[in-house]
């Protein structure tokens, strides 16, 4: 059924979901068709009875003259008068003098009733066949008295006609019910292809948007139901890989770029190093300066790969409870020679009581390249610092420069986002977004804002380390 069309399946399960309702709806029809020809033929046994009470209750009257009187039609009703020994005193023609009750019922017959106040209760019995007549009947028999005599009146009918008006019925039936199904079915087929027309339409446009033809989107039909709602998802799905592509591109784009400058400064290093270095200082001098340039590639190369992984989910992490002080003393020693190089004071403020929940590394890294950001793009002092607020513990770099230009406020985490103070002192652009990387990758934040005492202030937004969490790491 897989391989099986959408519409010829919903066409087969409407056609069979049809076919069942006809099948019951014909069922029950036929059912109480015959129910009601059955409560019609006992209604006119009891009226029959009646009237030929009525006549046998009077001296001389027979079945016979009954039938003269036109109360029993010859070959179709017939009636029979027992007496309570179950012998025939009169019957229509062709029933002979065979009684049409057993003794049983000739007894349950007479007991129906026990005086002339009761109330008759009359005994209803089905046959296969009677004397003379080959064909099913019914017969009730009803006790009258006659002279002070107790006799059982038998009055019957055959089911022909009913068993015609039923046959003629299922014929109907059988002739109409797959004429019905045949209709059902092909009204099914059209409106299945009614329904899936909007999804063609939508195959055949999602077949024409390849890469080279942004901005392409599907059709949306306006029938607001989940057609509708299926198009408005396809479309922001393809919203969302087109941003997604265009990113990416930009990436490879500014990825691209980024590697050329050193690149270009490599080669062009061992190009003069090849041909006009004539000393071993001058040579010295080339493999320095190739040496800085390699450093910056390998340093580029990981900034990438660190964040293709993160775009995949993929950024692993050594989870522990971390002491917010250790961090900041740490990354401040590691720094310490080039902030005394560049005359800048470095300070970590006393951060006793702050436990974060992290990977040591990767949050080494991400202070790192705050204090690098600092030292490199700020002026005066650099303070390391950690607060709480809201929950999260927030790893604070200040220093005292001229902070970011406002219009970079925005975009300071993008990649190989850099003011136009920043172009000109070197960096790939690439620091305050592995930043942002890591503290999202720990369900942190990063953030970044000017100080109104002037400078810069980057912090990242990290989980507090639980008691639990606290315990948990010290075992």
């Amino acid at each position: 059924m897989r391989r099986v069309p959408i519409r010829l399946r919903v066409t087969a399960a409407f056609a069979i979901a049809m076919a069942v309702v006809l099948a019951v709806t014909g069922w029950f029809l036929y059912a109480r068709l015959d129910s009601q020809l059955s409560l019609a033929l006992d209604r006119a046994l009891r009226l029959r009875a009646q009237d030929l009470d009525a006549l046998v209750r009077e001296p001389g009257e027979s079945l016979a003259a009954a039938r003269s009187a036109r109360f029993v039609e010859h070959g179709e009703s017939y009636a029979q008068l027992l007496d309570a020994r179950g012998r025939v005193l009169d019957a229509t023609p062709p029933l002979g003098s065979t009684s049409l009750l057993s003794a049983s019922e000739l007894r349950a017959a007479l007991s129906s009733t026990s005086a002339r106040q009761s109330r008759r209760r009359n005994l209803f019995a089905d046959r296969s066949s009677v004397p003379g007549l080959d064909e099913p009947s019914r017969l009730l028999a009803t006790p009258v008295v006659r002279g002070g005599e107790r006799l059982v009146l038998v009055v019957g009918a055959t089911r022909e006609d009913g068993n015609e008006t039923l046959a003629s019925f299922r014929q109907l039936l059988l002739i109409v019910g797959p004429i019905a199904l045949a209709l059902a079915s092909l009204a099914g087929y059209a409106l299945a292809g009614l329904s899936l027309r909007p999804v063609e339409s939508m195959r055949r446009r999602a077949a024409a948007i390849s890469a080279e033809t942004p901005g392409g989107r599907l059709p949306v039909p306006q029938t607001g139901d989940e057609i509708e709602r299926l198009a408005e998802t396809l479309n922001a799905m393809l919203a969302r890989l087109e941003t997604a592509l265009e990113r990416e591109r930009d990436f490879v784009a500014d990825a691209g770029h980024e590697l050329r400058t050193p690149l270009a400064l490599l080669r062009t290093e061992l190009e003069l190093a090849l041909r006009h270095a004539e000393s071993a200082k001058e040579l010295r001098e080339a493999m320095r300066s190739s040496s800085v340039e390699v450093d910056r590639l390998a340093q580029l190369a990981d900034d990438l790969l660190l964040i293709a992984r993160s775009d995949r989910g993929q950024l692993p992490l050594r989870l522990e409870t971390l002491e917010a002080s250790e961090l900041l003393t740490s990354i401040a020693s590691r720094f310490e020679w080039r902030a005394q190089e560049a005359g800048r004071p470095l300070h970590a403020a006393p951060a006793t009581g702050f436990q974060v929940w992290g990977d040591r590394i990767r949050l080494e890294q991400a202070l790192g390249n705050l204090v690098d950001n600092a030292l490199r793009h700020g002026g005066g002092e650099v303070w390391l610092s950690a607060r709480q607020a809201n929950g999260l513990v927030e790893l604070h770099v200040t220093d005292e420069g001229s902070g970011f230009p406002g219009a970079f406020l925005g975009q300071a985490f993008e990649r190989f986002a850099r003011s136009d103070q920043a172009r000109t002192r070197g960096g790939s652009g690439l620091g305050l977004s592995i930043v942002r990387v890591i503290a999202e990758a720990h369900g942190g934040s990063a953030h970044v804002a000017n100080d109104g005492r002037g400078g810069a202030d980057v912090w990242v937004a990290l989980p507090s380390a639980a008691p639990s969490m606290s315990k948990d790491a010290a075992t």
